[in-house]
This record gives structure tokens, C-alpha cells and sequence, in this order.
């Protein structure tokens, strides 16, 4: 990838939709009371809480899997996931600077947490399953100072650790069946560990919260209970709730000034509760689990966030959530510019298509429909209607502004409907499925009719575009043919073949020629007439292309697909102008906005990325 991006102008990035919630306390407020610091990805997102300014922290090679600030506010530290058998980084950041203070790599696979000493002195980092291990690292130096296995034999595995918050040799670390006190024998270079105590209680640990003097550990668990442990005899000394446990066991816990407790519970209730006896105070009911609380300085405010990737923010005195941001907590499948305004954007991902505003990007609508996946979704030329393919074989049409279904075709296609186009007079859609089939519907006043059905794809429609005059389309199928059709007369007029999956096609705004992609990692020009290739180009190093979109002039186009970049292409040179890099995970679709002033990327990780298109239009 180094090869690939040197030199080449990068694109400037405009603002991220996104945010991954399933990262146990991946949202948290700096020091500074200003930022919120969350993963999304591969990247680390800083957002002024303020303006909702956001900075990105590059550098990890996979999925962040958890975060840590340190006291002061000086460092952030943040682990990732690799694949079996290589060892996953640590990344300290420098928070002023903005860059990349230490690299540490020593854990295989995972990185479970981090936590920082209260001083700066040290970072503790523990492993994920496969691994197994804590390290406790000097910050000053970059080096670890020594390491142990996380829990006995006999325990299961451990999952989270927490500093003292005076002591800078004492931690806490919990998990399966383990809950441990260390301590570091720094001349001897040595942990020790002393297990804490729980008498005939079996339980689970998932979060760990230490009083500000240091005297009791309070740990949530499975079970949706918290235990209250001494920290210095290592004995439990309550537990609770006794009656009504949290459902779906407690995901996070913190502690304010005043004692009490906020609690996050798996199946998304946020409650403030007494210290003793854990009685519940206030209670709110929010979307999914919570997996976050963020206290922001003294605790008058805080900040909750929840695996359906939302984040709200609460007072401490009226206690009601305010939804801030919103995104989509699984792939993105696919993206539409509504045409002629710029200014809406439509995604499609498992279970909903989300409607947003393009400048400031905010969530307009959002249009559920449960247990199903959404694999295609287009804007009808006129603005009054988007179409959508879904994998239960239905298409739906819904109105943009209220989020209404206006039509449901049934039985459209046998095996999903993956693809879906409409005409420029907005009279007709053309369809395709995953067993291959092409069909052409009528909308009419009330209701629809099946003008006709094409078969020659012998495997699944990956994309379908239409030609400006409603009378041709081309579809490109993972069965290695490109057919463009005849949609007057329902024939085939001309294929294209070659060795790869197609996964994306595009008419030159011209219609002489169309561009091609997919897993060979070829960006090909096609005659349109005789089907010839014109030019072949190497459209990525590594990775199927699974997304390509021409701008309105026809003088650029846009690539994307598992490689994670983002290129802006000149179409007569055939050459790179410009590169995004910014993906954590593989981009599924992209498109350029008509006016060329935007584009707008997703991909497999909820991610909404938009970027300053470099070349506006001359006009």
C-alpha cells in the first residue's frame, strides 16, 4: 500500500458518519472537557464536542478493538485485532501533537483493554483469548517491564483491567472466574497478583470501576449484578441489586463525585443507582446495549453509547437522553445521490435505509423494516420515490420525506433481489436477483405489471445502470458476463466476458463506452457496439474493486473496494489523481455527487465518509 500512495495527492477528507459501538468503553471524553475519542474502524476519531469537528488518529492496520486516556489527558492509547498468529499492536498517541508516540507490539491476536497508571507512568495492556497475557509498559522508555499470565489455570479467560487511581504500582484485573489485585515489584521486575475473594459467587466480569480513594473495586457482571469488593483485603463486601438484576447482564459502570453509580445494561437500560444496596434512582430506556459511559468533568454531564453505534448525551439534573449521533452499526451495502439536489444521500444496510443531509451530515429518516438486509437502493429521477432491492425477494418504494411505503412488488426474484435501477421517466424499474434473472417492471397509477424477464445470467446481478434514453441498461453479473439489453424489444444486444466476478459497471456519460470492475482488480473500457475491450487498467494492488462511479463530465472516475482506499481516476489518462485514505474496513459502493462538488464512500464497517471531490466542475 506504501507503494501505491506515494506520491500521489491525498483527498482531503470533509467528515465521517460513524461509530462503533460494540467496543466496550470506546467512547470517552478527554481531560480537556472539549473532545469526544471514539474508534470507528481502524481509525480513532477525536470530535469537538462543540462544532462536531472531527480529527482522525491513523496508524492501526485493523480493527480498533479498545481505547484508554490517560489521566492528565497527555496520551491515548489504543489496541487493535489481528489475524490468528500475528501479534496486534498498541498504539500511544500524543494527544497535543496529534501523532504516534510508541508502537508496542507483543500480544498475539487481540488487544482485550488498556488502562493507564494515574500518573503517566505506565500503561497496563492485557490480551485477548489467544493470548493471555498482561504487560505493563514504561511510557517514558516504550519498554515493557515485565508481563504474566492474566489468571490461573483453573479461571476462565481474563477480560478487562483498571488502575488504581493513586497508586501507580496497583491494578485490578477481571474476567472469567478471576478477579485480581497486582501489584509491580519494580526492582525485582516482577507483578504479583493477590485473588480477591467472592466466597460462593461464580460470575462473569465484564467492567471494572475503582472508587477515587482506592478503597473498593465495584465490578459489573453477566449476571446483572455488581459486586463490591475491598480493595485491600480482597474480600467482597456487598453485592446487588438482590431483587431486579440489569438484563442482559452490566456492560459498563461508572462512578460519580457523590458515590452513586451509572449503569450500562445489555439489553440498553442506563440507570443511576445508590452506592449502597444499589437501589436505582433514575432510569432510562435507550436503543441496544450500552457498551460506554463518558463522564464529562466533574460529572454535570455525560455521554452513553450503545451498540446500535448512537451516542446520547444527559445531564446529571434532568437525566434525559438527547440523541447526538447516529450511524449504522453494520456494512453498508450500497449509496444514492438523489439527482439534481445534492443535497440528500440514501444508505442501505441490515434492516434499514437511513436518509441524510449531505453538508452537515445528519440523519433525516430512518426506514426499518426488521430482519431484513437492504442490498441496493436508488433515487427515482424526480426525487418523489426511493427504490430498494431487499433479500427477502421484495422490491419496496418509499416516499423520501415521510419514509412511507408507496409499493411492495412480492416475489420479485427467487433467491434475493441484489440489483435495482430506475428510468429517467420514472415509469419503469429494471430489477436483478441472485439467480440471474433481469426483469423490467411497469409502474403504474395503482399498483405494477411484469413487462418481461431476461435470463442468460447464469449467477447472481451485482449492478445494473440504465442508458439516458430509457432504452438500453447494462447488467453486470458475478458470472463473468456484462450484458447490455435491449429494453424496448427485450433482447440482448451485446456481451461482454471476461475471467472475474463483475461487481460494479458504469455507462461513459457518452454511452459509447462502459467501464467495468470486480475481483480481478481491473478497471476495463468496453465498446459498447461491438463488445471489444479498449484499455485495461490496474485498478488496485490488492483486493476486489467493489464500488466505481463516473462524474457528470465524464472526465473522472471513482474507484473503491477491499483495499480501504478511495481514488479518483482521470478517465482519457487512465491515471490516479488522487487517493482517500481513511477506511477501516473494505468499501462497498461510492458515488460523486452531480454537481462534483462531493463524494461519498462506505463501507463494510458502518462507515459514511465524505470527501472535497478535487475536481469541480469548469461550469
Amino acid at each position: 500500500m506504501a507503494v501505491e500512495t506515494h506520491g500521489v495527492p491525498q483527498l482531503e477528507l470533509e467528515a465521517v458518519i460513524g461509530f462503533n459501538g460494540h467496543v466496550s468503553s470506546g467512547l470517552r471524553v478527554h481531560p480537556d472537557k472539549e473532545h469526544l475519542i471514539y474508534p470507528l474502524g481502524c481509525t480513532v476519531i477525536l470530535k469537538r464536542i462543540k462544532d462536531g469537528k472531527q480529527e482522525f488518529l491513523h496508524g492501526h492496520t485493523n480493527n480498533v478493538s479498545c481505547i484508554s486516556v490517560s489521566k492528565s489527558g497527555l496520551y491515548i492509547a489504543s489496541g487493535q485485532v489481528n489475524f490468528m498468529g500475528f501479534k496486534a499492536t498498541v498504539i500511544i498517541w500524543d494527544y497535543a501533537q496529534r501523532t504516534i508516540y510508541a508502537q508496542l507490539l507483543l500480544h498475539k491476536a487481540k488487544v482485550e483493554a488498556l488502562a493507564f497508571s494515574p500518573n503517566d507512568k505506565y500503561l497496563v495492556s492485557l490480551g485477548g483469548q489467544d493470548d493471555g497475557s498482561i504487560v505493563i509498559w514504561n511510557i517514558e522508555t516504550q519498554q515493557a517491564i515485565c508481563g504474566s499470565a492474566a489468571s490461573a489455570h483453573s479461571a476462565g479467560h481474563c477480560l478487562t483491567v483498571q488502575y488504581s487511581n493513586t497508586n501507580d504500582n496497583i491494578f485490578v484485573s477481571a474476567g472469567s472466574g478471576t478477579l485480581r489485585v497486582w501489584e509491580l515489584d519494580l526492582p525485582n521486575r516482577k507483578i504479583r497478583p493477590t485473588e480477591c475473594q467472592t466466597g460462593k459467587l461464580k460470575r462473569i466480569v465484564k467492567c471494572i470501576e475503582v472508587s477515587e480513594d482506592d478503597q473498593f473495586v465495584f465490578c459489573g457482571t453477566t449476571s446483572g449484578d455488581i459486586l463490591k469488593i475491598n480493595m485491600k483485603t480482597g474480600l467482597l463486601s456487598d453485592c446487588g441489586p438482590i431483587k431486579t438484576k440489569y438484563s442482559l447482564g452490566v456492560n459498563a459502570i461508572r462512578i460519580l463525585k457523590s458515590g452513586d453509580l451509572l449503569v450500562g445494561s445489555g439489553s440498553g437500560t442506563f440507570t443511576l443507582c445508590s452506592k449502597n444496596k444499589f437501589k436505582t434512582l433514575k432510569e432510562v430506556q435507550l436503543e441496544k446495549g450500552v457498551t460506554s459511559i463518558a463522564i464529562r468533568g466533574e460529572g454535570q454531564q455525560f455521554f452513553v453509547g450503545t451498540e446500535a453505534a448512537q451516542m446520547y448525551r444527559f445531564s446529571h439534573v434532568d437525566f434525559k437522553a438527547e440523541l447526538i449521533s447516529t450511524s449504522h452499526n453494520s456494512a453498508v451495502k450500497d449509496v444514492a445521490i438523489c439527482f439534481g439536489i445534492s443535497e440528500l444521500f440514501a444508505t442501505c444496510s441490515e434492516e434499514d435505509i437511513r436518509l441524510w443531509h449531505i453538508d452537515k451530515p445528519k440523519e433525516l429518516l430512518r426506514i426499518t423494516v426488521p430482519n431484513m438486509t437492504c442490498n441496493s437502493l436508488d433515487f427515482m429521477a424526480d426525487g418523489h420515490s426511493i427504490i430498494s432491492a431487499w433479500n427477502d425477494g421484495k422490491i419496496r418504494v418509499f416516499a423520501p420525506e415521510s419514509g412511507q411505503l408507496m409499493l411492495i412488488i412480492h416475489n420479485a426474484h427467487r433467491m434475493g433481489v441484489t440489483a435495482i435501477a430506475g428510468t429517467r421517466n420514472c415509469k419503469r424499474i429494471v430489477s436483478g436477483g441472485g439467480e440471474g434473472q433481469v426483469r423490467v417492471w411497469e409502474l403504474q397509477l395503482r399498483g405494477h405489471r411484469l413487462l418481461e424477464t431476461m435470463k442468460e445470467h447464469k449467477a447472481t446481478v451485482a449492478c445494473i445502470k440504465i442508458k439516458s434514453d430509457d432504452k438500453e441498461c447494462v447488467t453486470a453479473s458475478s458470472d463473468g458476463a456484462c450484458i447490455i439489453w435491449d429494453i424496448v424489444r427485450f433482447v440482448s444486444l451485446q456481451m461482454v466476458i471476461a475471467n472475474t466476478l463483475f461487481r460494479t459497471v458504469c455507462y461513459h456519460p457518452e454511452e459509447y463506452q462502459i467501464i467495468t470492475s470486480g475481483t480481478d482488480r481491473k478497471v476495463v473500457y468496453w465498446d459498447v457496439y461491438d463488445g471489444s475491450a479498449i484499455r485495461e487498467l490496474e485498478g488496485s494492488q490488492s483486493g476486489a474493486i467493489n464500488g466505481l462511479h463516473i462524474s457528470h463530465d465524464g472526465k473522472h472516475f471513482v474507484t473503491g473496494g477491499d483495499d480501504k482506499l478511495v481514488k479518483v481516476w482521470d478517465y482519457t489518462e487512465g491515471v490516479v489523481t488522487h487517493i482517500g485514505i481513511a477506511h477501516g474496513g473494505s468499501i462497498t459502493s461510492v458515488e460523486i455527487c452531480s454537481n462534483n462538488r462531493t463524494l461519498v464512500s462506505t463501507s463494510a464497517d458502518g462507515a459514511i465518509l465524505r470527501w472535497r471531490f478535487p475536481h469541480p466542475s469548469s461550469s
